[in-house]
């Protein structure tokens, strides 16, 4: 226990534990042992003391009267979100019986865990829960649902998650937001990019719906959703015809810059325009801009690798900097994420040895719908924390369906009554992140954070360290790993002399200062972890995995014959589902809308304001339409994933992408109609 918590009165420091690159620096401010106020750290060297409605609000979350106090059981059936209170002890010990029955019966890999980042503290999402599910021998989980499709494709070029220092952005003269909300999902972005606006640089955003980056934007570029690698590849047409390279760049640290300048020939500017709806002109003028303008920034966001070729849209773009020498200028390059950096050591904390069968199988997290209804063998228990599947995963209704089966063990860890809860057997009530102790890591910006715990836990309510530590002890466990503390972990994970970027960063050192910063250093000059040790324009390993071995543009799967591209984007009081049912988020974000052409909308008489059904042969919403000029023709928007009635991943493919088997969100198709 942190001596924090002790503590009635005071300001004490903190992290945000959501799954948001800023990861934000706190103060915590508490009167009578209950906290007060939140706000943002001002000495943080990034985020310094600005923070996002969501967080500012938290406190209406930790103390929600409708947060879980103790475990429950099911007493009807499932989905009715009927329980009755039982104690801790009876809840392991039917968790750990109906376990122990169906190894015996079914084997180990009848039982599945299933969870995400909904808390990003490192102990919390890979700690002690990978330890145990290792030493069961469960199904494994392919963690996919968000970035893995992008990962894979910049790895092809760049050798792995290394971009530009975010805190040198502020040099930039010209910043590309591509496919990313920034304002809503990295504010702290947007504010860089508001310093560099003020050293005179100018702010693009490419994206398919005028959201609130797009409208701070100098110029807005609306595109139609799967055709960013076209965009990417007409632009380098552009580059190379116009002698807009660097040449001295190009041969010192790439292979194969000539392969692609015969390559992009093809993509000319009305080829691109007629594909990505952007016209000739500004495709031009897009690439004239970056071509001429150092340095550069690209911001590359989430929502391109969302698609059937999601890895090859990153891919594409994320040649783009190399063309014209952007990584060798200060404030240059891009960022798609910076995880590796800050890599820690994930094999000390996980302890992958503890798994016996190395062949153990291994089940797609977007593919949860068709895994519980038809995989052979099939899964006998599930258990889910840190994610919400009811609601975010792909093809929801037939999630819904595989959770409503009576003959699998269903057991939730959450802090709240969730729509995937009331399918449980077995529901845990869980800590928030100010009532742990554990270890952050931004994938954005360079800084290692430790949390405290602030206060003590609320109710019964269980860290998920403390829940396995229970199960590891029930299920007769007795490695010395199930008795590690908190802090044991913490200074283990940070024990990782092969990344010679954690240098320093140690727990000793986090107590003391909060946060400290990885050892970076300029990509170039230097060797990439590539095959060549260059940007690999043309990559050999890209064709022996089967894809094309130059960025390429392929078109979007067939999802059916539907009019209307459906991408269900996030929003800015939410961060997926979290958020969406406490009543203070709600009345800020106020409701769920559809955006739609105007003249899509006159063509099907909907009037703006009016209810929409909106369905394809997956399911359907019935929303709320914005008619106006925010979306190309042909697309449709939501922002945010609500619970209720609205339930937008219903309408979600759960195909996989090209790459890193991610998922597929915003390549569904849908119709639209007036409710009469």
């Amino acid at each position: 226990m942190s001596a924090y918590v002790n503590q009635p009165n005071g300001v004490f420091p903190s992290v945000c534990s959501l799954d948001c690159p800023d990861q934000c620096g706190l103060l915590v401010h508490k009167k009578d042992g209950r906290i007060v106020r939140i706000e943002g750290d001002p000495d943080h060297p990034v985020t310094k003391g600005h923070i996002c409605n969501k967080v500012r609000n938290m406190t209406h979350r930790i103390y929600d009267e409708k947060r879980l106090k103790y475990p429950l059981k099911r007493t009807g059936e499932k989905g009715s979100g009927e329980f009755e209170r039982i104690s801790w002890e009876e809840a392991i010990q039917t968790i750990c019986s109906h376990w122990k029955n169906l190894i015996r019966e079914h084997g180990s890999e009848s039982i599945l865990p299933y969870s995400f980042y909904g808390n990003m503290g490192r102990l919390s999402a890979e700690g002690m829960d990978r330890r145990f599910f290792h030493r069961l021998g469960a199904s494994r989980l392919d963690q996919s649902i968000c970035s893995a499709a992008g990962a894979v494709g910049y790895k092809y070029t760049m050798g792995g998650m290394y971009g530009t220092d975010p805190e040198d952005m502020v040099h930039a003269k010209l910043i590309i937001f591509w496919g990313i909300n920034a304002v809503s999902t990295n504010m702290h972005q947007v504010a860089l990019a508001q310093k560099a606006r003020k050293n005179g640089a100018k702010i693009i955003v490419i994206d398919v719906h005028k959201n609130q980056t797009a409208r701070f934007a100098d110029w807005f570029i609306p595109i139609m959703p799967g055709t960013d690698s076209a965009l990417a590849l007409g632009l380098m047409h552009i580059l190379f015809a116009e002698n807009l390279v660097d040449p001295a760049f190009l041969e010192k640290y790439t292979v194969g810059h000539e392969k692609l300048r015969e390559h992009v020939i093809e993509y000319d500017p009305v080829t691109v325009s007629g594909i990505t709806g952007v016209p000739v002109e500004d495709i031009y003028q897009l690439a004239r801009m970056y071509g001429r303008t150092s340095p550069s920034f690209i911001r590359i966001g989430n929502g391109p690798q969302h698609h059937d070729n999601g890895g090859m849209c990153i891919r594409t773009i994320s040649c783009l900097p190399a063309l014209t020498g952007q990584w060798l200028v200060k404030g240059g390059g891009a960022i798609k994420g910076n995880p590796s950096y800050l890599t820690i050591n994930s094999s000390y904390l996980q302890r992958p040895e503890l798994l016996q069968k190395k062949n153990t199988r291994v089940i797609n997290m977007n593919l949860l719908g068709n895994a519980l209804l038809s995989l052979d063998p099939p899964i006998k228990s599930l258990y889910v924390y840190g994610t919400n599947p009811a609601v975010v995963a792909p093809d929801g209704n037939k999630v819904r369906k595989g959770l409503a089966r009576e003959d699998s063990f269903t057991v939730v860890h959450d802090l709240f009554l969730t729509e995937t809860a009331k399918y449980a057997d077995i529901i845990l009530p869980a800590t928030s992140s100010l009532e742990n102790r554990d270890l952050y890591t931004s994938y954005w910006h360079h800084y290692a954070q430790i949390q405290q715990p602030v206060i003590p836990a609320y109710g019964e309510s269980k860290s998920n360290v403390e829940v396995f530590r229970l199960l590891a002890k029930e299920m007769g466990f007795d490695d010395a790993c199930f008795k590690e503390t908190e802090s044991d972990m913490i200074a283990g994970a940070l024990d990782h002399p092969s990344n010679p970027y954690l240098e320093g960063i140690t727990y000793e050192g986090l107590q003391e200062q909060q946060y400290l910063k990885a050892k970076v250093k300029p990509l170039f000059p230097g060797s990439l972890a590539t095959p060549s040790g260059k940007i690999e324009l043309y990559s050999e390993k890209m064709k022996s995995d089967g894809h094309p071995a130059l960025p390429t543009y392929i078109p979007l799967e067939d999802d059916g014959d539907f009019p209307f591209l459906f991408v269900p984007g996030p929003n800015q009081h939410f961060l997926n589902s979290t958020f969406s049912n406490n009543e203070k988020h709600q009345s800020l974000e106020k409701e769920l809308r559809l955006y739609i052409n105007r003249d899509d909308a006159e063509s099907l008489g909907i009037g703006d304001g009016e209810m929409v059904r909106i369905w394809n042969n997956r399911g359907q919403c019935v929303i709320r339409a914005a008619v106006g000029e925010s979306v190309l023709p042909g697309v449709v928007v939501t922002q945010g994933l609500w619970e209720g009635n609205a339930l937008v991943n219903s309408l979600t493919p759960d195909r996989v992408a090209d790459m890193g088997n991610g998922a597929t969100f915003f390549s569904g198709r849908v119709q639209v109609e007036p409710i009469s």
